[in-house]
């Protein structure tokens, strides 16, 4: 199986350090990713601390693992027929972890951690970091930002971003287990009914 996609050749041993770090990754994320996509893994890394205070896990893993989560979605990496959360995990196992000094604990603990993190994936976690990715995604799909990312990949189709953000909204609404990630997402999902009701209306029912 090609690591990269054959339409964006990459050499590791040319194109990217030998030992990299956090900081590469982030520049990875940058060049690799589509636009909005260091914004997300900024977004996520504000609530991980923040949905879990008083917890402990490994601060290093979960960031690695924000990083890299959507990486198979990315051009250069995706693959036809492999679901993007899967992908992300291959790339990290076979291009990216291995260039990075890391125990082995923290390798397991950071591959779980992308595998587990989409909300279509129901399967229960086993480590801290894989929960709190989880439930971070989950939390960016919801309130303003949600809608404004949901509108960002949507087009100029109303009907269809409000019918996959409320399709999106009841996968996800039930699903949040840690309390301060449970309260975030009641004020989120409070903000998104006001925000599409007002769509609603400004739309005159067009967004049915």
């Amino acid at each position: 199986m090609n690591e990269t996609n054959s339409h964006y050749p990459l050499d590791f041993k040319t194109d990217y350090p030998t030992c990299l770090t956090i900081d590469d990754l982030a520049e990875m994320t940058h060049t690799d990713g589509d636009p909005w996509q260091l914004s997300h893994v900024h977004r996520l890394l504000k609530l991980i601390p923040v949905i879990g205070e008083g917890m402990a896990y490994d601060e290093t893993a979960v960031t690695i693992a924000t990083y890299l989560h959507d990486w198979g979605a990315y051009p250069r990496y995706q693959q036809p027929g492999v679901e993007h959360a899967l992908r992300s995990r291959q790339v990290a196992e076979t291009l990216i972890l291995p260039r990075m000094d890391l125990v082995e604990t923290a390798v397991t603990i950071i591959l779980e951690t992308i595998e587990y993190h989409d909300y279509r994936d129901f399967r229960p976690v086993v480590t801290t970091e894989a929960l709190l990715l989880r439930e971070a995604d989950f939390l960016d799909f919801l309130g303003i930002i949600g809608l404004v990312r949901e509108v960002n990949w949507g087009g100029k189709n109303l009907v269809h971003i409000c019918q996959r953000m409320m399709a999106r909204r009841e996968k996800i609404q039930d699903r949040f287990t840690l309390p301060i990630a449970r309260q975030m997402a009641n004020v989120r999902l409070a903000r998104l009914e006001q925000c599409l009701a007002w769509l609603q209306e400004e739309s005159f029912d067009y967004t049915q």
